[in-house]
């Protein structure tokens, strides 16, 4: 292709508002397919829950139709992101459900990676005939489901024997993996990227998912606890209720500033492994959640009484949880990353590592 040809293409794109951006590729549309989970298949099995708690068979049908629509709100959600015009996003909802059906195990994988594909060739043709109606629609749709047909099983097939690879590592080496997985995915919930999203693709539940629900809470109420002297109780509300990532401006100044997060997150994953055995079987994209919300306990509490359709694929059971299951919960999520996390940065105040104002925030 000539370089003549090459900036035409260019220009195209641009005029089509095609970015091929780490940023809108990698992190808003990685970011926007968690929210569509959150929207379908968590808030769904949260609701079928309560109906079964409460004996209220009609939550449980309220619950059934939100999770039947998990493909399509993700791939609207990813197009929403990227900037999709309204045939393309539309038609998402057939592209979304095909791949997360085909992509079995690993759907929400294969719904990210085919939603890329349809979004392109859909606003590549948008708006550029006076058929707009019925051409980008077909276009969206078809080379979608075609994509889903070829791309989404092998995915989907990834994603799952990935994912079943961490959750048996975790079985048989829970310490190593405990320390590996919680600081990991407490990391990825701190940068720009979805730990949610993460979870939910390599569908990590039982032991992995309680050590990936225990980083995350250990960077959330860490990075709250640690930063009360300068932000007191709006920033330990927006830190541990709502995102540890409002600390990424700090970070990227002094990353030494993550230490009490980490040390938090090393030492809470085997307790949660080891000593209480905590296991995350609700939706896996709570075990990438955290304290945001309070949807990673509600998750863990959701997988007691309704376990997800991978963990029970896993051999996971319901189960009626006892006072230790109980003590385990709160201790993971809250008062472990909160006492480790508050010495280390006591330790590093008075050594003159971390200074007043190092960890303030804009809230």
């Amino acid at each position: 292709m000539s370089k003549q040809k090459q900036k035409g293409f260019s220009a195209y794109l641009k005029e089509q508002n095609i970015e091929l951006t780490f940023d809108r590729i990698a992190i808003k549309a990685l970011g926007a397919m968690a929210h569509g989970l959150f929207a379908s298949l968590l808030i769904g099995t949260i609701i079928n829950t309560l109906g079964n708690l409460l004996k209220i068979p009609f939550l449980n049908e309220i619950g059934s139709y939100a999770t039947a629509g998990t493909g399509a709100a993700m791939a609207v959600a990813i197009g929403f992101a990227l900037g999709a015009p309204p045939f393309v996003l539309y038609s998402l909802v057939a592209v979304g459900q095909a791949a997360n059906k085909l992509g079995g195990a690993g759907g929400p994988l294969a719904v990210y990676f085919i939603t890329l594909i349809a979004v392109f060739f859909g606003m590549l043709v948008s708006k550029r005939t006076r058929v707009d109606l019925i051409i980008t629609p077909f276009i969206t749709i078809v080379t979608g489901v075609i994509a889903a047909y070829f791309l989404a099983p092998p995915i989907g097939t990834f994603a799952s024997w990935f994912g079943s690879l961490i959750i048996w590592a975790t079985e048989m080496q829970p310490f190593l993996m405990g320390v590996l997985v919680s600081a990991i995915m407490g990391i990825c919930l701190t940068l720009p990227i979805s730990s949610a999203a993460i979870a939910a693709a390599l569908g990590l539940i039982g032991l992995a998912g309680g050590a990936a629900h225990a980083g995350c809470c250990a960077h959330m109420v860490g990075f709250a606890v640690a930063s009360y002297r300068e932000n007191k109780i709006g920033g330990l509300a927006a830190q541990g209720l709502g995102t540890s990532m409002l600390q990424i401006p700090n970070l990227l100044k002094k990353p030494v500033l993550w230490v009490p997060a980490i040390v938090a997150s090393i030492v809470n994953g085997p307790v949660a492994t080891m000593i209480f055995r905590l296991k995350q079987n609700g939706p896996p994209i709570s075990s990438g959640m955290g304290t945001s919300g309070l949807v990673g306990p509600i998750g863990v509490v959701t997988g007691w009484y309704t376990p997800s359709e991978q963990a029970l694929a896993h051999g996971e059971v319901a189960i009626t949880p006892a006072a230790m299951d109980w003590l385990g919960l709160i201790m993971v999520s809250i008062v472990i990353p909160a006492v480790v996390a508050w010495i280390v940065s006591e330790i590093m105040r008075k050594k003159g590592i971390i200074e007043p104002g190092d960890l303030k925030i804009e809230v």
